[in-house]
């Protein structure tokens, strides 16, 4: 692979009009097909064999509306002091809102609270249409199933509830299941926090403007060309309308990292005296290789997401792959064509100073360190593990769920619908639990049915039964006493399920199966809790297997999964203290505490896995070389961190950067996978890569290369360092111009050794 990477990084400097005119021309290509045939990004939050699938399927036989999505109108008098049931103009706007929200398109019907008060008092109330003191009323508006659907719909309601609401003596406040399917987070200032925060520590860590804008551009330009490509993966997968956010906040860490690394190495060797192109090439053959492997691992890892089960997971987890694929190739092709045509002109158009003198004293200061942990290993492995341990903890604590609308910020109507829902009609409202009932052999169960489930302490009331006697098919909706993110509510969704419903169809052919939103968000959860652990195990075996073939050891690949598994448990540690226990909410925005999102464990897993092998790589590979020449372990370590310490560091801080940047978005969604991705990152890269793995590594001595010969007798041989196949470097006799010279120094970041 040195060989065809070093060619190919060749031909890219060589050639660099061509490379970029065939990047133009793929991207001119899939963002006209995209805004031309793409299709509409969507969330179908379902898991096949479920019960909450399974009553959904039975519901959309029957073309029942129930199988459907939901949107709900709360409507208040401004007027403090009137009610609907003394006031004829609160009534009348009430009526109004009814009828022209009943005439938005694909509206299939609504409920009637203006209805229900002409009936009486006790019969609004009763009919969970009005409150109890008139102050609140609810129109629940009934859409076909999601796929008869686009985002247009949620659009017709909002500006319908903006026009019903200017003017009217009513305050209009709106939510439901068609804004979870169809609200985009809104996005722009955490990627400018990110994108401002990454060129800061690029320009300090290369003091080039050059130097900083080719890994920007080229993240950006990936970035692009991934997103496009979304809304045509949509004809193979159903790629989900918050799958482009996180591929955002994942590609601009990867690809400002991927190019940080090549940069980095390319000035190395400009440095060293080589002409541009080879440069080029041999930057390529070796930190292109590496991330050619880093890469590799996180795609591989993300689309491991499909043991899941669960398909919009499944899919999220292609769309990421997608991006990470595209930043690798624009890392190994456009981006040495961008390196071609700066020429010299990387080390110009900055403060001019001593890069050479900077990178010496910094490397001094890392090995200086790296003596420090040596001296104290045993001390350090077991303070830093007892550490992590400790922050990994609470994890025994994690609670899967999903955010009900009750966790945004009051500043979303979608909150102040469901505070005034919770308020005037019990928490129970925001997630009714739909029971359909297959009666085709056996139609008497309806009532018995209702009784028990009406019984039930867990339930606070049961709406009448609608049945289609016609298709067999029946639907009792049953509103829980608590809200759709309580345990308590997933409690009573079991205890419907194992004990309500079986007695009453003990001796019956009628089959029934507990849908709706909360139940398939607690059936979701549930599927990814249960796959988790084979999900993890499949990574580890996978990594483990990797870093067999590239170190030549049985004891680092071990040794690096342990670890790799202590950093991530320690982030999703951080996350259970932050979202569910709610310590230090309000420093990131949260308002309330809110259970971990079910599939945000597996999707930081497979990321962070990945984006560890780099670290993991760059550190072992100069670690390994520096072993091979002078076969003394401890001394090989410091040689290693003062080699890659600085830039770990500096690629850390970009990840970082950009992943805490996502953490200003009101959506709580976004906030845990920005908090999540950079805690862990933080901790991987300092606490775990530039602590505990120095200090294990000297404690273990040559016990670290140990592997059965008959092991390595077998197994291929992966050259990581780039240098295998590819001839002796060509020097110029004068490479520089005399002005050059001193910006060819080696950069201010120090290049990874021979992990690239």
């Amino acid at each position: 692979m040195s060989n065809l990477l070093y060619r190919l990084g060749r031909f890219s400097a060589r050639r660099p009009w061509a490379v970029i005119g065939s990047w133009l021309v793929v991207s001119v290509l899939v963002i006209g097909a995209s805004s031309s045939f793409g299709q509409q990004l969507e969330d179908s939050f379902q898991a096949p064999g479920v019960d909450s699938q399974k009553a959904t399927e039975l519901l959309s036989a029957a073309g029942s509306d129930q199988a459907g999505l939901t949107a709900q109108i709360l409507v208040t008098p401004r007027d403090a002091h009137a009610t609907f049931f003394a006031s004829p103009d609160a009534r009348a706007a009430l009526a109004k809102v009814q009828a022209g929200v009943t005439a938005l398109p694909n509206v299939l019907r609504t409920s009637d609270p203006a209805g229900a008060l002409a009936s009486g008092r006790e019969a609004a109330v009763r009919s969970r249409a009005v409150s109890a003191d008139g102050r609140v009323a609810l129109v629940r508006i009934h859409y076909p199933v999601l796929e008869e659907l686009d985002k247009g719909d949620l659009e017709n309601l909002k500006t319908f509830g903006a026009q019903a609401d200017d003017g009217s003596p009513l305050r209009l406040e709106m939510g439901g299941d068609l804004f979870f399917a169809f609200e985009e987070p809104e996005s722009g200032t955490g990627e400018l926090v990110g994108l401002l925060a990454a060129v800061i520590v690029l320009f300090l860590a290369f003091g080039s403007l050059i130097a900083v804008g080719l890994p920007i551009g080229i993240a950006l330009f990936g970035l692009a060309l991934g997103i496009s490509s979304m809304s045509l993966i949509t004809y193979l997968v159903e790629i989900p309308s918050w799958a482009p956010q996180l591929g955002v906040m994942v590609g601009l860490g990867v690809g400002i990292d991927y190019a940080l690394f090549l940069v980095t190495r390319h000035r190395e060797h400009l440095a060293r005296g080589m002409a541009v192109e080879e440069s080029v090439g041999r930057a390529v053959a070796t930190a292109g290789q590496v991330v050619v492997f880093a890469g590799g691992t996180v795609v591989i890892a993300i689309l491991g997401l499909a043991v899941a089960g669960v398909p919009v997971v499944t899919a999220a987890g292609v769309a990421i792959a997608v991006i990470v694929l595209i930043m690798v190739v624009a890392s190994i092709t456009l981006l040495p064509a961008f390196l071609g045509l700066a020429g010299h002109w990387i080390n110009r158009l900055g403060p001019r100073r001593s890069p050479a003198r900077d990178g010496a004293a910094a490397g001094s200061n890392w090995r200086r360190w790296g003596e420090h942990v040596s001296k104290h290993a045993r001390a350090y492995t077991i303070g830093v593990t007892v550490l992590l341990l400790a922050i990994t903890a609470p994890v025994l604590a994690l609670r899967m769920g999903n955010p009900d609308e009750g966790s945004l910020p009051e500043t979303r109507t979608e909150r102040r619908a469901y505070d005034l829902a919770a308020a005037a009609f019990g928490p129970g409202t925001n997630g009714p639990l739909v029971v359909a009932v297959d009666i085709s052999k056996d139609p008497s169960v309806v009532e018995p049915l209702r009784r028990a489930v009406n019984e039930d302490e867990g339930i606070d009331a049961v709406a009448p039964a609608d049945v289609n006697a016609e298709a067999g098919v029946a639907t009792l909706v049953a509103f829980p006493t608590t809200g759709p993110q309580a345990d308590a509510t997933r409690d009573t969704l079991k205890r419907l399920r194992a004990n309500v419903l079986p007695p009453v169809l003990a001796q019956s052919p009628a089959r029934a199966h507990v849908g709706g939103q909360t139940a398939n968000f607690a059936d979701v959860s549930d599927r990814v809790k249960d796959r988790l652990p084979l999900f993890i195990a499949a990574v580890v075996l996978l990594s483990f297997l990797l870093l067999v073939l590239v170190f030549r050891s049985i004891v680092v690949p071990l040794k690096a999964a342990l670890m790799n598994l202590l950093s991530i448990g320690a982030a999703y540690g951080v996350l259970v203290m932050v979202f569910q226990w709610g310590w230090g909410a309000g420093l990131i925005g949260l308002e309330s505490t809110v259970p971990i999102i079910s599939f945000i464990p597996m999707f930081m897993f497979a990321i962070l896995f990945g984006l560890s092998m780099d670290y993991e790589v760059f550190l072992l590979s100069r670690v390994r070389e520096e072993y091979l020449r002078t076969g003394d372990t401890t001394t090989s370590v410091i040689n290693g961190i003062a080699g890659t310490a600085r830039v770990i560091t500096s690629a850390a801080l970009i990840m970082i950067s950009v992943f805490l940047g996502f953490v200003l978005s009101d959506d709580p969604v976004t906030k845990m996978f920005g908090l999540g991705l950079a805690t862990a990152i933080f901790i991987d890269a300092t606490i775990v890569r530039l602590v505990l793995v120095p200090a294990a590594m000297t404690l273990l001595g040559d016990a670290n290369w140990w592997m059965p010969r008959w092991l390595d007798r077998v197994l291929p041989s992966i050259g990581i360092d780039g240098h295998a196949g590819v001839p002796a470097p060509e020097m110029p006799a004068d490479p520089f111009p005399e002005a050059d010279r001193e910006p060819a120094e080696p950069p201010r970041v120090v290049a990874v050794g021979s992990g690239g």
